[in-house]
């Protein structure tokens, strides 16, 4: 009944090149010992299913803080995020604090990520949050807290929260199929509802705002030439 999590590096012809247990990597890294790994799990859901990896976020550049080829990982079931490097087998952060259950993580800059929080503590816990965490000074803060607040934004699962280049960021309420965006200021501009047609509601699954412009041109010269055949 145990359920493991793993990561895989596959190349563009999709020959795996990497391919690593999560679990190992927690007891290679003396993050848990054997006896540990059903035991930290505080519900029979998560002694399941106790990593729960839910997002793997590459890194592409160098930076003091990490390095090209390192790897971030969002343990759900253990609240933390780890900072693997996987060419040396080594997990040089462990990522713990005021977040549980969290989400999506982004590289926002050369010594920050940002961590969406789904906030499921036993108590204190009405509103997610997006919070960054800063390497140089090992602190976080908190994002948009009263705007979310207000908007009564909670998802208990999933969720995603993207920053855009302008500091503009889009938030995803997953549970609730609603996605929102606020611009560098703050200040909310639009909010979709993922509605049918008869006004049910649908979940929304990380979603993204795409800012690269080739992909976009891309994306219109495949639908300019495609025909539909129903």
């Amino acid at each position: 009944d145990f359920q493991d999590d793993a990561i895989i590096k596959i190349n563009s012809d999709g020959e795996i090149l990497f391919k690593k247990s999560v679990s190992e990597i927690l007891l290679e890294n003396k993050i848990w010992d054997d006896n540990q790994i059903n035991l930290l799990s505080n519900n029979i859901r998560n002694k399941l299913d106790p990593i729960h990896l839910n997002d793997i976020e590459p890194i592409f550049f160098d930076s003091k803080y990490w390095k090209k080829g390192d790897v971030f990982l969002s343990l759900r079931h253990q609240s933390s995020v780890i900072h693997y490097r996987p060419d040396e087998n080594k997990i040089i952060n462990y990522i713990t604090g005021p977040f549980s259950q969290q989400h999506d993580v982004d590289i926002i800059s050369q010594e920050e990520i940002m961590i969406f929080n789904n906030n499921n503590f036993v108590t204190d816990n009405e509103f997610s949050e997006i919070l960054i965490y800063n390497f140089k000074t090992k602190k976080f803060k908190k994002l948009l807290q009263k705007q979310l607040k207000k908007e009564k934004f909670k998802t208990y699962s999933g969720g995603v929260a993207q920053m855009l280049k302008d500091g503009s960021i889009m938030v995803d309420e997953h549970d609730h199929g609603r996605i929102i965006f606020f611009d560098n200021k703050g200040i909310k501009e639009w909010e979709y509802t993922n509605k049918d047609k008869n006004g049910d509601i649908n979940l929304t699954s990380w979603p993204t705002i795409i800012e690269d412009e080739d992909i976009i041109q891309r994306f219109k010269e495949l639908k300019k030439n495609t025909k539909c055949t129903n």
